[in-house]
């Protein structure tokens, strides 16, 4: 019998120890995988093959590392907002095509589709920190655009694209009118406890009852839930309740903290939303549930503001 209880020690103990060394040298690999298995890591279509006007964009993030976006413009120009998206950790910016072809037809609208760096064209290799830069970087070159309504910038964010939206809008109250989160998780923390079971009572966000020890050994935390309390602007909480990688319940948690002391904040949960297609699942109801929240919060106020003030100077002279 002690035999036995050694064994079952020590296997366990040997579990927790292949599990930190695949934490420590692996994690980076398991956050991030811009390539897909078969698959290579240039772009397999461009927003041309699609009919989308559209032009590229290369950017510096703050350390000079050099990124690529796309810059997807609604055709014809219309005064409607510019959706800064972010994608989730899997893949490129290609992949989501399709979604952003749908988002322009219906909340008519300009989007911004950055490649985070490590991804796409973009050099360098993915951390939390040279993505906070990546993001700041894009959000930044918006700002100074001359074509686009800068006081209607609304960043979107699906999975980890969440995590990195939630940060940048945290960060730039003034230059982000509202955000939206998909699918996004509390802590990257929070899911190592789920992807590695073994490590549960050793790793986890602050919500967490663990000894939390190997929280140090985690380089990109990615911790929404402590920050998304600091977020000022509207945000509008998509959920999609068949989610097989991200527990619902962190959007759960995401949300309740939020609202704490935000109250310009929504939830709106899908039935048949899945991580990926909560957008295909959740059909008109997903993108009227937007197009709702886009006209409560950031109306078409200021084109006609500067239409006014043109009409003005025209009566003046005459």
């Amino acid at each position: 019998m002690v035999s036995f209880l050694k064994a079952v020690v020590y296997g366990a103990g040997g579990l927790v120890v292949v599990g930190m060394v695949a934490l420590v040298t692996f994690q980076e690999r398991l956050v991030y995988v811009p390539v897909l298995p078969g698959l290579a890591r240039a772009y397999p279509i461009t927003p041309a093959r699609l009919r989308l006007d559209y032009e590229d964009v290369f950017l510096r993030a703050a350390d000079g590392v050099r990124l690529h976006a796309w810059f997807v413009k609604h055709s014809p120009p219309k005064p409607g907002p510019t959706v800064l998206f972010f994608q989730e950790n899997a893949g490129n910016i290609a992949h989501r095509l399709e979604f952003v072809r749908i988002m322009m037809q219906r909340l008519q609208c300009n989007v911004f589709m950055l490649s985070y760096r490590g991804y796409g064209e973009s050099d360098g290799h993915p951390s939390q920190h040279g993505i906070i830069m990546d993001a700041q970087a894009a959000l930044d070159h918006l700002t100074r655009r001359k074509d686009i309504d800068t006081s209607r910038i609304v960043v979107f964010g699906r999975s980890l694209g969440g995590a990195v939206g939630a940060m940048l809008a945290r960060n730039n109250s003034d230059k982000v009118s509202a955000l939206i989160l998909e699918n996004t998780f509390t802590s990257i923390l929070d899911m190592a406890a789920i992807m590695f079971p073994f490590l549960k009572w050793f790793i986890g966000g602050s919500g967490s009852k663990s000894p939390k020890v190997l929280n140090y050994l985690v380089r990109s935390p990615w911790s929404t839930i402590d920050i998304i309390d600091k977020i000022e602007q509207p945000i509008l909480f998509l959920s999609g309740l068949q989610d097989e990688l991200v527990p619902p319940s962190h959007m759960q948690m995401l949300y309740a903290k939020a609202i704490e002391n935000n109250r310009d904040c929504r939830f709106v949960d899908f039935p048949n939303g899945t991580h990926m297609d909560t957008w295909f699942n959740g059909g008109e109801r997903y993108w009227r549930t937007i197009q709702l929240f886009l006209d409560h919060y950031i109306p078409e106020i200021k084109e006609c503001i500067l239409n006014c003030e043109v009409d003005d100077k025209d009566d003046a002279a005459g």
